[in-house]
């Protein structure tokens, strides 16, 4: 069954999956989608290094988006990474009320999905498919699966 949405009245239409792959889309939204992820590493403490990895860049190539020198649409994976660690972000501060929200990625993690390592280095190391189980691991600790 397909999701559908009904505008004041009109007849219910199907509503499209937002998959990044559009080059409108992308042109849209990486300018905003930026602005989070260089917050979110803010608050992350991120390195460079790491910051890059996350997002799919080079190391130079994130030095401009910090400086604000990148004038580049995102890349559709590079959107699915952003999308990723942000409703991660957004999904660790409903769970928890204090600083431990920011602090959780860096913290060694027993589970197995982390084998003993950081949150921050299993995405790192596993790429988008680890970005993505790892924001469901959260959703689904905090009750929203």
């Amino acid at each position: 069954m397909s999701k559908v949405a009904r505008q004041s009245g009109a007849p219910l239409t199907p509503i499209e999956r937002q998959t990044f792959a559009a080059a409108e889309d992308r042109e849209r939204l990486s300018s905003p989608a930026l602005k989070a992820f260089t917050n979110l590493a803010q608050r992350w403490n991120l390195s460079n290094t790491e910051a890059a990895a996350l997002l799919g860049v080079s190391g130079s190539t994130w030095d401009r988006i910090k400086s604000g020198k990148w004038e580049q649409a995102l890349s559709q994976d590079q959107l699915t990474r952003v999308s990723a660690t942000v409703g991660l972000f957004k999904g660790l501060h409903l769970l928890f009320a204090s600083d431990m929200a920011d602090r959780w990625v860096r913290l060694p993690n027993k589970g197995p999905l982390f084998d003993h390592r950081t949150p921050i280095n299993s995405m790192i190391e596993g790429g988008i498919p680890q970005m993505i189980e790892v924001r469901r691991y959260v959703d689904a600790v905090r009750g929203g699966l």
